[in-house]
C-alpha cells in the first residue's frame, strides 16, 4: 500500500493534464464499472447534492484526484435524464476559499425557486492543522456554482470539530427551511445538530440537537444525516461510526435507519421500533436521498460502495470507488423496501442462456421455490472457490461469505455476514459489474452491497436448491469520459 505525504494529498488541482494520464491508466482496469458512477481518477466516496432540478438528475461526490487516498476534496458532477444513464459533467466544486482551503466537504442540494444551491461542509484548517467546519452554500449561475461570500454560519462550541454534512430540507406544515447536521459531543457521542430558518441563505439559529428515543447515547459520531418524509412516516437515515454492531464484524462505520415520527417542537424522533441496517453488505456507506422528487410516497437513495478506513485491491491501480445504482424507498406495513430505480431495465439488452459461465454485466432473477437454496458467484474453472450466499432455513438468514475468492481484503473487518430475513426466502435479483455485486432480497425486504473483485479464472458460478433463474446481459449506462 503506497505511503501517501501530506502535501501529497493535499496537492491542488491545477490542470486537467495533470491527471489525464490517471485517467487513460486506469481506463484499462478491468475493475471499472459499465453501469456504476465511479471517479475519472483517484477516489470518489461520499454522494453529494443528489437532486432533480429543471428536468434532470444531478449527483455530486466527493473526489481526490490524485489517488485512492482521502485527502484534498472536490465535488465532482454527474448527471442523468433518468437516473440510470450517467455522464460526467466535471468539478462541481473546488477547495479555493479561506473556508475550504482543506476541502468541501459533503453535503445536499436544494431548489429555491427555479435556481439551484448547494450546502456543504468547508473543511479550513490553520497552519497548525487546527480544523474549522463551516456550513456554506454554492448557487449555480450559467452552468458554474457560485458560491456565496460567506459561510451560512460556523461551528457550535461544546462539540467536536466533527460538525458536517449539512442536509437541507423545507417542512411546509411548519413553513420553515431545516438543516440537520452531523456531529460529535465533547465528550465524543455522535448526534445531529438541528438548525432552522425562514430564509435557507441567511438567520440561521441553531435550535438543539436531534433526539432519538431511546438512542441518547449512540456511537462516536453521525455522519451524513437525513430525515425525510414518505406518505404518513418519517425516515430517518445517518451513518454511525466509532462502534461495534452486533453482526456487522469488525466493522466500527455503518448504515442504519428509523422509520417512526418526527416532532419538531421536541425537535425528538420517536422511532416505531429499533434501527436497522440500511443494507447489509460489506461496503455500503453514507447513503443520500435525493431532494426535489416529483412524488413524497417515495425516496430515491444512492450510496457509496465502500467504507471509511478500508482498502480494496485497486488502490494499486491509484482509483477506488463506485455509487450504488439508485433505489426507490418506499413504506410497507411499517418496514423499508428498496427496490432497483424504475426504468432500470431499460439496460437489458437480451436474456442469457445459462451454461454456468458468468457475463459481466448481467443481472440475475432468482425465484426460490423450496426450503434449500445456495449459491456460489465468481468460481473457479473447477468449481472451487466463490463468492457465496447460503439460505438457512432453521434460523431463517442468509449468510454471505468472500472468504473462498482469490482477492483478499479488509480480512480483520470481516469477510463473512448474515442477513436475517423477516420472511423465508423466495427471490434475489442480483446485480453484478465488474468491480461489485448488489443483491436486492425479497423484492427488496433487505438488500447486501459489496465490492469484488474476481480474477480472470473466476469465471463461474453453481448453483443448487429448488429454483427459477433467469438472466440478462445489461448494456452499459455510464460514460466514462475525461471530463475535469
Amino acid at each position: 500500500m503506497r505511503k501517501w505525504t501530506l502535501e501529497e494529498r493535499y496537492k491542488t488541482l491545477e490542470s486537467s493534464e495533470q491527471i489525464k494520464y490517471l485517467h487513460e491508466k486506469i481506463a484499462q482496469s478491468p475493475y471499472r464499472q459499465l453501469f456504476h458512477i465511479q471517479p475519472v481518477t483517484g477516489l470518489s466516496s461520499d454522494p453529494n447534492g443528489f437532486i432533480f432540478h429543471n428536468g434532470k438528475w444531478h449527483l455530486f461526490y466527493q473526489w481526490c484526484p490524485w489517488g485512492a487516498v482521502h485527502g484534498l476534496k472536490y465535488w465532482y458532477h454527474v448527471s442523468s435524464p433518468d437516473l440510470i444513464f450517467w455522464k460526467n459533467e466535471g468539478i462541481g466544486l473546488k477547495p479555493d476559499t479561506i473556508y475550504d482551503n482543506k476541502g468541501v466537504h459533503s453535503g445536499s442540494a436544494f431548489n429555491i425557486g427555479n435556481d439551484l444551491y448547494l450546502f456543504y461542509t468547508g473543511n479550513h484548517r490553520d497552519e497548525n492543522w487546527i480544523r474549522t467546519p463551516w456550513t456554506c452554500a454554492a448557487k449555480l449561475v450559467n452552468g458554474k456554482f457560485q458560491k456565496l461570500d460567506k459561510p451560512l454560519f460556523g461551528p457550535l462550541k461544546n462539540y467536536s470539530e466533527h460538525q458536517r454534512d449539512p442536509k437541507v430540507f423545507y417542512n411546509e406544515k411548519i413553513g420553515k427551511y431545516f438543516i440537520l447536521l452531523g456531529a460529535q459531543t465533547e465528550d465524543k457521542k455522535g448526534t445531529a445538530l438541528v438548525y432552522s430558518s425562514d430564509n435557507p441563505l441567511e438567520n440561521w439559529e441553531f435550535k438543539g440537537e436531534l433526539k432519538v428515543k431511546g438512542y441518547e447515547n449512540f456511537a462516536g459520531m453521525w455522519e451524513c444525516p437525513s430525515l425525510q418524509k414518505i406518505g404518513e412516516d418519517d425516515l430517518l437515515i445517518f451513518s454511525p461510526q466509532y462502534i461495534k454492531l452486533d453482526g456487522r464484524g469488525n466493522s466500527t462505520n455503518h448504515n442504519i435507519y428509523f422509520i417512526g415520527k418526527m416532532d419538531y417542537d421536541t425537535l425528538t424522533f420517536y422511532p416505531y421500533k429499533d434501527f436497522e441496517f440500511l443494507d447489509y453488505g460489506f461496503d455500503f456507506y453514507a447513503a443520500q436521498l435525493a431532494s426535489n422528487i416529483p412524488n413524497n410516497d417515495r425516496a430515491i437513495m444512492i450510496s457509496w460502495i465502500g467504507l471509511p478506513d478500508n482498502h480494496y485491491p485497486t488502490e494499486e491501480e491509484d482509483w477506488e470507488g463506485s455509487m450504488t445504482i439508485p433505489r426507490e424507498l418506499t413504506i410497507k406495513n411499517g418496514n423499508l423496501i428498496q427496490k432497483p430505480i424504475t426504468g432500470i431495465e431499460k439496460l437489458r439488452e437480451k436474456k442469457l442462456e445459462l451454461d454456468g459461465i458468468l457475463t459481466i454485466p448481467s443481472e440475475l432473477q432468482i425465484d426460490i421455490l423450496g426450503e434449500k437454496f445456495n449459491l456460489k458467484l465468481f468460481t473457479k474453472q473447477d468449481g472451487t472457490g466463490g463468492f457465496s450466499i447460503n439460505y438457512n432455513k432453521s434460523s431463517n438468514s442468509l449468510t454471505v461469505s468472500k472468504k473462498e475468492m482469490t482477492n483478499h481484503y479488509n480480512e480483520e473487518i470481516g469477510e463473512v455476514l448474515e442477513i436475517p430475513l423477516k420472511k423465508n426466502l423466495k427471490s434475489l435479483r442480483i446485480f453484478l459489474d465488474k468491480s461489485s455485486i448488489e443483491i436486492f432480497i425479497n423484492n427488496g425486504e433487505s438488500t447486501f452491497t459489496s465490492h469484488i473483485y474476481p480474477t480472470d479464472e473466476e469465471i463461474g458460478y453453481d448453483i443448487n436448491g429448488d429454483f427459477v433463474l433467469t438472466a440478462w446481459n445489461l448494456r452499459t449506462s455510464v460514460k466514462d469520459d475525461f471530463i475535469v
